[in-house]
């Protein structure tokens, strides 16, 4: 057995910070030295309305925990019955995180052994990729009498392990047991139950601390403030921020991030494309630390190629200046002058192309006016007459097609829908042009993004993720083109 008594715990809440939410229901599956002792519900008034959201998902209303008693009069009885336990739970630091506040709010530091069924799943199973409660019942065959209620759930995580010991030999349940309640390093400057709150689900992290190199930012630190360091995406935010406190990080940039971090928070999002666009927006927003090459787009120009005889309309444009209904006939974009000018000098070296006529030389040149490439065999001649000027072009044009901007490819705008099967989580991300609009979670939250008035604005960060997304399609994602509407004034 796990250990001589267990205790299998499950809460229903009012929602998912423990900080600020509440438990509306505990259950605790007591199991001692392999034998059912008993099973104990209760519903808890939670002190604040249950979001009907949170109903729907639950099936328990405000209705039911009137008159049941506060969390405040039983902690005595939970604290009792957890007592000498070995604490189970599925996604465990979510349920202990709750308990934990809640005898926090009574000013008691109560604290437990504690394993988790996903990780032990995931121990003895590597094999799966999902290991969220639905996946192990519909994987194992378990049978739950009350999903979403607690002692329903609780009564599954007894029923799951009974079924670990009878299909696995103790010393490979010993080993997994082990890895799954191996302790997380944390930074020195971090509280140690930080990394409790921090979910196994996509989204974005940021950590805080006193280092920074803006004035802005350095007077925020001086008067004691903390301010973003470092924001980052995962597909799991809990693995993610871990590895950046392994014992492979002794040194280094990683180091030192490390050592400066003193808080840390995370935004959940749908799926990795939310969490793409979260962290592009954030870095570009709060500027941190340690994010340097992301953090700022520069002056975004692009070249825009008018073909004209005798003279080439090739000019550099601002992205600011050239209006969003003009990108598709812009090439690029580059981040500065000089990388456009760059990019325009190898294209020149590859397809044989006249500097004088791009503009990137001056001077009258040699015999006939040809440019220095002639003598260097790198020009075909346009600057003296060797070649036609529309034979030149149309090679430019040719060489030049490979960075043109993509053409917006619906009419109008339109929502990326992302889901989340086994959290049963969806985010709308509202698009026109390549520039993002507004996310939602709720269709009537998307449906106002979709007719508001709002000012397009081109990213470089958003059109890469944006044609990534297009080419190939990942599973949860889905395009729901919306119907054209009058724009709010």
């Amino acid at each position: 057995m796990l250990a001589p008594a267990i205790a299998f715990v499950d809460l229903e809440t009012t929602g998912a910070n423990p900080a600020v939410d509440r438990i509306t229901e505990i259950a605790i599956v007591k199991v001692s030295d392999g034998r059912l002792d008993y099973e104990w519900s209760q519903l808890v008034d939670p002190e604040v309305p249950i979001p009907p959201l949170i109903q729907s998902f639950t099936g328990i209303s405000d209705d039911m925990v009137r008159g049941a008693p506060t969390f405040s009069r039983i902690a005595g009885e939970v604290r009792e019955r957890l007592e000498g336990c070995l604490f189970v739970a599925h996604n465990a630091r979510f349920d202990f995180g709750f308990l934990k506040n809640e005898f926090k709010r009574l000013g008691e530091n109560w604290s437990a052994r504690v394993l988790c069924t996903v990780k032990l799943s995931r121990a003895l199973y590597p094999q799966h990729h999902r290991h969220g409660l639905d996946a192990l019942i519909a994987r194992h065959d378990l049978q739950c009498s009350a999903r979403h209620r607690a002692l329903g759930d609780a009564q599954v995580l007894w029923d799951f392990v009974q079924l670990v010991e009878r299909t696995h030999a103790a010393d490979v349940i010993a080993q997994a047991v082990a890895r799954a309640m191996k302790p997380s390093s944390v930074p020195p400057g971090v509280p140690a139950d930080v990394l409790d709150g921090l979910p196994d689900a996509p989204g974005v992290y940021l950590f805080y601390g006193a280092a920074s190199d803006n004035a802005q930012a350095r007077e925020a630190a001086s008067a004691g403030a903390e301010v973003p360091i470092y924001i980052g995406k995962s597909i799991n935010i809990r693995t993610r921020v871990l590895s950046h406190f392994s014992s492979d990080h002794r040194a280094g940039r990683q180091m030192e991030l490390a050592q400066s971090v003193r808080r840390i928070e995370c935004i959940e999002t749908a799926g990795e494309f939310g969490a793409l666009l979260t962290e592009a927006q954030l870095i570009k927003t709060l500027r941190p630390l340690h994010n340097r090459m992301l953090r700022a787009q520069g002056e975004l120009c692009a070249w825009r190629l008018t073909p004209e005889s005798p003279r080439l309309a090739l000019e550099l444009v601002p992205f600011a200046e050239a209006g969003i209904d003009a990108l598709p006939d812009l090439h690029g974009p580059f981040k500065t002058r000089r990388d456009a000018q760059h990019m325009l000098r190898e294209l020149a070296t590859a397809y044989k192309l006249c500097l004088k006529r791009l503009g990137l030389e001056s001077g009258k040149g040699g015999k006939g006016g040809a440019c220095f490439g002639v003598q260097l065999k790198r020009c075909e001649g346009v600057c003296c007459g060797r070649e036609s000027i529309e034979s030149h072009d149309l090679r430019l044009a040719g060489a030049l097609a490979a960075l043109r901007l993509k053409r917006w490819p619906y009419p109008g705008r339109i929502a990326l829908r992302e889901h989340d099967d086994e959290r049963d989580r969806t985010e709308f991300h509202v698009f026109d042009s390549w520039c993002h609009l507004g996310s939602a979670k709720t269709e009537p939250d998307l449906h106002e993004i979709a007719g508001a008035r709002i000012e397009a604005r081109f990213d470089l960060d958003i059109y890469r993720i944006l044609v990534k997304q297009f080419e190939q399609m990942p599973a949860g994602l889905s395009v729901v083109e919306l119907p054209a509407t009058e724009v709010e004034n």
